[in-house]
């Protein structure tokens, strides 16, 4: 288990450039990023791919979306000012996010060959085909969203 994917070795390099700057919340943040990644690593029993360890760290701003909504809720704004600090860091090694215009773009597509696939104009009950082809979408655009943001367009896009 020696193999080191590129994002590993990539962390690793920024951490010991956050310690010589003595920035102890990136350095904090990429050790989450380090160990989340080998635990994931640990748990596959090899090397993670690109594919993987982009899916770690969507699901640690995932995490982090929820901890923010939840301190929001419990009136702790330092906290939600920390995990939202975190998700800065994280994303730094993500592909870059899609927009909306730009999401809405890729849904309209993807409808467009689920028509062409289903013979009709795709509605509610074509709802993971739908996500199946904008996530394709997605992924050969090099592009990244956040599953609800998808979900949202796509059942907008099935109701139209």
């Amino acid at each position: 288990m020696n193999e080191k994917g590129a994002m590993e070795i990539l962390i690793g390099q920024q951490i010991v450039a956050a310690m010589k700057a003595r920035d102890a919340e990136r350095t904090g943040t990429l050790r989450l990023i380090k160990t989340a990644l080998m635990n994931k690593a640990i748990e596959k029993r090899g090397a993670l791919t690109p594919a993987e360890s982009e899916q770690v760290l969507a699901s640690m701003i995932k995490q982090r979306r929820d901890s923010i909504e939840q301190f929001t809720k419990g009136n702790r704004p330092e906290l939600a000012a920390k995990e939202s600090a975190e998700i800065v860091v994280i994303e730094e090694f993500l592909p870059k996010a899609a927009d909306e215009a730009a999401l809405s773009a890729l849904v309209n597509e993807a409808a467009e060959e689920v028509a062409a696939a289903v013979g009709h104009r795709p509605g509610p009950k074509e709802m993971g085909p739908m996500m199946k082809a904008v996530q394709a979408k997605l992924q050969s655009a090099g592009v990244r969203a956040e599953g609800r943001m998808i979900s949202d367009l796509v059942k907008k896009q099935l109701t139209n």
